[in-house]
Order: C-alpha cells, then sequence, then structure tokens
C-alpha cells in the first residue's frame, strides 16, 4: 500500500513547493531580492523534479492537473491569509473546488495508457 501511495504523496509535496515558489517569486520583485530568489529558484527545482518523478507512476494529465489545482490553491489561500488578497467566502468556495475536482482525479481508475504500476 504504501509503494503506491509514495508517488501521490510526492505529488503533493511537490504541489506544496509550487505554491512556495510561487509565492517567492511574488516577494523577489522580479528577482532584485536575493532571498526571495534563492527561495524561488530551489523551491521551483524541487518541485519539478517532484513532478518529474510522480508521472513515473501517475499519468501526466492527472498529475499535472492536481499538481496545478493544488499549488494554486495553497497560493491563493496564503496570500488571502497574510492579507497580500482581500478574502473573499466565494473565492473560498471556488478554491474548495479546485481542491475538490484534483482530488476527483485520483479516484478515477488508470486508463490502458497509464504506466503498469496504476492497474
Amino acid at each position: 500500500m504504501l509503494d503506491r501511495s509514495v508517488p501521490w504523496l510526492v505529488l503533493l509535496a511537490s504541489a506544496v513547493l509550487e505554491a512556495v515558489w510561487a509565492t517567492a517569486l511574488g516577494l523577489s520583485d522580479g528577482f532584485s531580492k536575493p532571498v526571495p530568489t534563492i527561495i524561488f529558484a530551489v523551491t521551483a527545482t524541487l518541485s519539478m523534479l517532484g513532478l518529474g518523478v510522480a508521472i513515473r507512476s501517475i499519468p501526466l494529465g492527472t498529475a499535472y492537473a492536481i499538481w496545478v489545482g493544488v499549488g494554486a490553491a495553497l497560493t491563493v489561500g496564503w496570500a488571502m491569509a497574510t492579507g497580500v488578497e482581500p478574502f473573499s467566502l466565494v473565492k473560498l468556495l471556488f478554491i474548495a473546488g479546485i481542491v475538490g475536482c484534483a482530488a476527483g482525479l485520483k479516484t478515477l481508475p488508470a486508463g490502458k495508457d497509464a504506466p503498469r504500476t496504476q492497474r
């Protein structure tokens, strides 16, 4: 069971890193601030590496949709929590929809082109 969970955990960690690099990118002020720029470079690299590892076992379209959806939801959620973006219940509802749809993709059976580990 754990072996089948590892790619999904890597994908989730990569999505979290996507939110970190997106936030750091915004804070870098066009790469003029060194600390956010370094955080961006490191987390973007790790996020892409994790996505690359995850797609060995998870179909690319599913993995990418989850990676983008969860990363975007976390980025917007963090921006609202820190006051960078105004909080809105409607925005929160749409973010929940993104996460729900991404989670729903995991429940679908793997297609005929999926790697053998997913069949």
